[in-house]
Formats: C-alpha cells, structure tokens, sequence
C-alpha cells in the first residue's frame, strides 16, 4: 500500500514538472514573439527547458538553478544564469550565447553547432561532447575552472577552452580522455593535464 501512494505520487509529481516546464517555455515563447526583449526570471529551482528552441533576438536573466537542457536547440537569445546549471546546457544549440555564473552539469554544450558557452567555475563529465561547426558557425564552450572526464569526446569542430583558474599552483586538471575520439575543432588547457588518451 505504501509502495502503491509513493508510486502514485511520484508520477504525479513528474507530470506537474513536466507540466510547469512546457508552460513557462510557451510563456517565453509568446513573450518573445511578442516583441520583449529582456526576460527576468526569478526563484527558478530546477525548470528544464528554460529557452528551449527559441529563435528571437531576446536575452533571459536567470536567478537560480535552471534544470536539464537549458537554451537546448537555441538559435539566437543570450542567457544569463546566476547560479548553477543543470545538465545538458546548451545541447545542440545553434547560435546565441549561455552565460553561467557558476558550475554547469554534465554533457555541457552537447552537439553544439554554433553559439558561444561560458562557465566561470567547473563543469561535469562529456563536456563540449560531439561539438561541431556547422555551415559557418563556430561553437565555442569557455570552462573557467576544470572538466571531468571525457571532455571534448569526439570533437568535430569548434573551440573548447578549459582555463583552470580554481587550480592552485601545481595542481593538475582532474579530466582523463581529454579529445577521445576527436576528430577536427581545438581544445586549449591551460595548466596541466594527466596523460591525453
């Protein structure tokens, strides 16, 4: 009976979340065919999808934790995240620009065909994963702190830059499989890495 009431009520919770993220991103959406120019959104705790295929000139201030897939399909808006992002930042984007002020999750900047990606801190595993340049489009994903592993795994076109600024002196990046795979683009590190695969 217990396992029965907790099953009911997870579902019922992942279809209000499910719920609540298709209506502010049809929000964002009306707004941005609308002619607004500037969004801000506050006590944002987990929603996905947040700029999710918008394709206006438009930028989005976050406050908060936006959820999985943040500016996923984009082509265009700027992004402006205070806080941390969840996983899947920037996948398959187009153009525009995602600005964390924070850490990213894993597979940051996934397929990535265009855009630019700035993270200040640290991002998770399979970041920059299959980024490539498409048509005359660039992407470019900026890591201010370090990577895990598998960053840059096949790789078939644009720039990955992986600063570690939150490196101490002699301190090594914690990523293995640095470009597994890779097959066009470029990956700068700056500091020192264990051994490339």
């Amino acid at each position: 009976m217990v396992n029965a009431i907790k099953e009911k009520t997870q579902h019922w919770l992942k279809s209000m979340l499910w719920h609540f993220d298709r209506e502010l991103n049809a929000r964002l959406r009306e707004a941005t065919l609308n002619g607004t120019r500037k969004i801000e959104l506050r006590n944002v705790y987990g929603q996905r999808y947040i700029g999710t295929d918008l394709g206006k000139p438009v930028e989005i201030e976050i406050f908060g934790t936006p959820g999985n897939d943040l500016g996923s399909f984009m082509d265009g808006p700027k992004i402006i995240v205070r806080g941390n992002a969840q996983d899947g930042c920037g996948n398959t984007m187009n153009d525009g620009e995602i600005i964390v002020h924070g850490h990213a999750g894993d597979i940051t900047g996934l397929a990535a065909r265009g855009g630019k990606i700035f993270i200040r801190d640290g991002v998770g595993y399979r970041a920059g994963i299959h980024m490539k340049e498409y048509g005359d489009k660039k992407p470019v994903l900026v890591i201010g702190g370090t990577a895990q592993d598998f960053v840059g795994e096949y790789m078939a076109g644009g720039i990955l830059i992986i600063l570690g600024l939150n490196l101490k002196e002699g301190e090594m990046h914690l990523a293995s499989y640095i470009g597994t795979g890779m097959h066009g683009g470029v990956i700068y590190l700056r500091g020192t890495s264990p051994i490339f695969s």
